[in-house]
């Protein structure tokens, strides 16, 4: 009998709860041994439940339980989540998460440690929900070099973009509808400002590498500035607008960004659209792999957390390699990253062409019906700095989106 403890029964706990309930014959066949739910460890009270039996307030109770084999947790956040996943692992308990925070933060201080007890600490579930990624890139691609990630890594950015870009509407009108719908926060600050994303892009980065990035070196740049506008540009274009979590290996250089960015059909990723996240690895042998579908709800995030409990189920005695170590992978400055640039300017193209050339060079100029005051234009490619460099020579700048 494997028993387990579920920490948080919110809509990941339940629904690791229910997938584990629905599924438990299928899942005692893989792992060769029945699993059972000990425990689930909430502040609140469920009356009525299927879990009220074995409710329980205080994290000790599972802590001090010698027949727990594998502790779930499913509560986000750092704290308490830090201490529970260090005392699990010390108290010889493997541990599963979905929560991105603590993944970033401490992951490969508490994979040292999981190692240390030969336990583990699975986090599957911490990017791309129900998308498959984390045990890939340690396992199915360890023969390619990893070249680059680009991924669509959070859904709700994603749903207010393909909404825009669909029925041309405004950023905060959109907004205030995945709000409405649930896709949404009523706080979406992590999400709409990247913040979400840039976790999980240091997750994957830090996987594929095998040293520790840190989220807070890797420049960050949300949706909040595109407007219904850019859409109307993007159309003329062929292009949508994404916001991409991206790493890239150049040589013996590493760059790490996320920010929106604009693509054409030809790009794996321009069909995903609202909810769904999508991500590209390149392989220098492999090529390119594509990972797509349901990043994140109850069932498709509970289903891979249930997949990490099988996988300790099966290793229950047997430390699971993963290569990321505390060594600090150090991020070259994003300045020298190259891409075109998508530019809006106030005035007319007849008016300014002559000092935008001379600031950014030959560009191809854009003109949208019913777009008055203003005109696009599109760069060659350039770094970062030289952008910026270029646009401190030319007045009326409004936004620029960087070009796949």
């Amino acid at each position: 009998m494997i028993n387990i403890a579920v920490l948080g029964y919110g809509t990941v706990g339940s629904g690791v709860v229910e997938v584990i309930t629905t599924n438990k014959e299928s899942i005692a066949r893989r792992i060769g041994d029945d699993i059972r739910i000990k425990y689930v460890l909430d502040l609140r009270e469920f009356p009525g439940s299927p879990i009220e039996d074995i409710l329980v307030h205080d994290f000790d109770t599972i802590i001090n339980d010698d027949e727990v084999d594998i502790v779930v947790e499913a509560m986000g956040g750092i704290n308490p989540a830090y201490s529970f996943a260090k005392a699990s692992l010390e108290h010889g308990k493997s541990y599963c998460t979905s929560n991105k925070e603590l993944v970033a933060k401490y992951g490969p201080e508490l994979l040292e440690l999981s190692e240390k007890m030969n336990k583990n600490f699975l986090f599957e579930a911490s990017v791309g929900g129900g998308i498959p990624i984390i045990r890939p890139l340690n396992q199915s691609l360890t023969a390619d070099e990893i070249m680059e990630i680009t991924g669509i890594l959070n859904g709700t950015t994603n749903y207010i973009l393909t909404k825009m870009s669909k029925e041309g509407l405004d950023f905060d009108t959109v907004l205030k509808e995945a709000q409405d719908l649930g896709y949404a926060e009523r706080n979406p600050e992590a999400d709409v400002e990247g913040y979400d994303a840039c976790r999980k892009i240091a997750i994957l980065t830090s996987l594929a590498y095998g040293q520790h990035v840190d989220y807070e070196d890797i420049y960050t740049e949300g949706i909040t500035k595109i407007s219904d506008v850019d859409f109307k540009y993007a159309s003329k274009l062929g292009r949508v607008i994404k916001l991409f979590g991206k790493s890239k290996r150049a040589g013996d250089k590493f760059f790490a960004m996320v920010a929106p960015f604009m693509i054409d059909d030809n790009d794996p990723l321009y069909s995903v659209n609202g909810v769904l996240n999508g991500i590209l690895v390149k392989g220098n042998v492999l090529g390119d792999v594509m990972f797509y579908g349901s990043g994140a709800g109850k069932l498709p995030t509970a289903s891979a957390v249930v997949s990490d409990v099988v996988d300790a189920a099966k290793h229950k005695n047997t430390h699971i390699m993963q290569i990321w170590s505390s060594k600090k992978l150090e991020l070259s400055d994003v300045g020298e990253a190259q891409s075109k640039f998508f530019v809006r300017m106030t005035g007319t193209a007849d008016a300014k062409l002559e000092e935008v050339t001379e600031a950014f060079g030959d560009v191809q100029v854009i003109n949208v019906e019913n777009v008055t005051g203003e005109f696009g234009f599109v760069t060659g490619v350039m770094t970062e700095t030289e952008f910026t460099q270029a646009s401190e020579k030319v007045a009326g700048i409004i936004t620029r989106i960087r070009m796949e």
